[in-house]
């Protein structure tokens, strides 16, 4: 090879007609297999007054029947020994990673043990703070405050109401309530009653509302009407149950978009939920001079960090209503005038309050639910104290990975929180090698249980761990994703049409169940329109 480099300058033209091969349509006239070793990966062209950037081009058409392209060598040669090792295996058996590359992608970068982070429950977590500082303020809701003492009394003597109609472990309370401070207590005095509630926005459609609350059989629904009734609980005693915390028994279960046009409840456990929260706190350190608006729906399960991260650390809650959040100049208002210091939203929202000129200078930014633009991730870092880019599904509580972002353009979803591993597969429950792309699976402390009444979905999508100790599952998230040279994962899209708008996890199939449904209809198809930057909205055609 090196030597015909000599006569590299020939018209391939002429090397055909001094050959005078065979000519036929069917292949390449000189040869069929091409192999290119590529020892130049480093880019470099400069020209004069010009900034000059590589990228990446490609292409469906194939000039030779078989075309390698090689950067790396060694994984060629690891390859054709797997071959030859069984000359009559399946080429897909053969193992491309390097004992030190399985170790690389299955240890050392799950390395996330944390001692302690599920030990105490979030109730227990919960009255060890109020019991520190009583008095700090609690909950803030417009114009009024409570305090960390006066919230505990108030949920002690609502999960005694519950307990007296059946509330306990093992058992679902349904709570629709606005966005309100007895929604607070409510959810606190479920899960110290030892039950698990089940969240529900009383502006989703009522025939949601209706679907959830027959599935999920709660042993009582708290709504308005149940808490008028209830008053003020004079005649229940203020102090701790004292119900023993956990880590298996069922906190809550929220319900996700199915395919089938059947939403499913997905049940997360104690350990899961104190998990998560305690890797957060190690993460994001809240004290009692910080202040957290809480801004999303208590349908999303994103909720989960917005109500208890404060609370379980000494910081300030404030429940922004629905009118601020839709707005994003009131929005903005409540952040100025609150002292807020951190927040998670959507990128939807975060974009909506980039686009209204919103101060964010003094703002931790939280950003997770849908994949996060790069152009968006540029002005939040450039213009916020920081930025964290979170990521995860409901069925692993709710997240499952960080990273921090930088006026970097490269956005990434980052590398799993404390008690998480994560593996990128191939279709074999094989581990890929870095830069190559597969799907997402998650193990760990962060597991739900599965999907409530639905033990054929949850054996579908919650799979044995190959790679960890006997008995242990791992949940396939259906999304593509490659691991980064240096174990940071990047985020590419998914496997099959489920969509996020607005952070809000929607099965295609299940908008077109509904119009399916419809009389007149006889056929139906829905898409997610960007047809303004930021601006995703869900829109079908019949």
């Amino acid at each position: 090879d090196l030597a015909a480099y000599a006569h590299q300058d020939v018209p391939f033209e002429r090397l055909v007609e001094v050959v005078s091969p065979q000519r036929s349509m069917a292949h390449h006239p000189l040869f069929q297999v091409m192999v290119l070793f590529d020892n130049n990966t480093e880019a470099s062209f400069t020209l004069p007054g010009l900034q000059v950037s590589a990228g990446d081009s490609t292409t469906t058409v194939s000039q030779f029947d078989l075309s390698f392209a090689l950067f790396l060598g060694e994984r060629l040669v690891r390859v054709l020994e797997g071959l030859l090792a069984d000359v009559d295996g399946r080429v897909a058996a053969v193992d491309v990673l390097s004992a030190a590359e399985h170790g690389r992608v299955l240890e050392e970068w799950n390395d996330t043990v944390a001692a302690g982070a599920a030990e105490v429950s979030v109730v227990g977590r919960f009255e060890a703070q109020v019991a520190a500082t009583p008095d700090a303020t609690a909950l803030i809701i417009g114009e009024r405050t409570v305090s960390y003492r006066e919230l505990n009394s108030r949920a002690n003597r609502l999960a005694r109401f519950l307990v007296e109609r059946g509330a306990g472990p093992e058992r679902f309370v349904a709570v629709v309530l606005p966005r309100s401070a007895e929604l607070l207590v409510s959810l606190l005095a479920v899960l110290k009653s030892g039950a698990a509630y089940v969240p529900v926005d009383p502006d989703f459609p009522e025939d949601r509302i209706a679907y959830v609350l027959e599935d999920s059989c709660p042993v009582l629904t708290l709504t308005e009407e149940v808490l008028a009734a209830f008053g003020t609980g004079d005649a229940y005693d203020v102090g701790d149950l004292g119900v023993p915390g956990d880590p298996g028994r069922a906190a809550y279960a929220i319900y996700t978009s199915g395919s089938t046009g059947r939403p499913k409840g997905v049940v997360i456990p104690e350990g899961a939920l104190a998990n998560f929260l305690g890797s957060m706190q190690d993460r994001f350190q809240l004290s009692a001079d910080d202040r957290l608006p809480a801004v999303t729906t208590v349908g999303f399960d994103i909720a989960g960090l917005e109500m208890y991260l404060p609370l379980l650390n000494g910081a300030g809650l404030i429940l922004a209503d629905r009118d601020a959040v839709g707005d994003p100049s009131v929005l903005g208002a409540l952040l100025k005038a609150s002292g807020a210091t951190v927040m998670q939203a959507t990128p939807s929202l975060w974009h909506a309050l980039v686009e209204a000129g919103v101060d964010l200078s003094g703002l931790r930014v939280l950003v997770g639910g849908e994949s996060l633009p790069s152009d968006l991730a540029v002005t939040l870092a450039a213009t916020a104290r920081s930025v964290t880019n979170l990521y995860g599904p409901t069925e692993t509580t709710i997240w499952s990975t960080a990273a921090d972002v930088t006026t970097s353009e490269r956005v990434t979803i980052g590398r799993p929180i404390a008690n998480t591993r994560v593996y990128v597969l191939d279709a074999a429950l094989r581990p890929v090698a870095p830069g190559v792309p597969g799907e997402l699976y998650i193990a760990g402390d962060g597991l739900a249980r599965g999907y409530l009444g639905r033990p054929s979905l949850t054996a579908e999508r919650f799979v044995a761990d190959p790679f960890g100790a006997e008995g242990a599952r791992m949940y396939r998230t259906g999304d593509l994703v490659r691991w980064t040279a240096d174990g940071v994962l990047e985020y590419i899209g998914r496997t099959d049409f489920q969509v996020k708008v607005r952070g809000f996890r929607i099965e295609l199939g299940e908008v077109e169940s509904a119009l399916n449904g419809v009389t007149g209809v006889t056929g139906a198809t829905a898409v997610v329109r960007e047809d303004r930057p930021g601006d995703r909205r869900l829109v079908a055609y019949y």
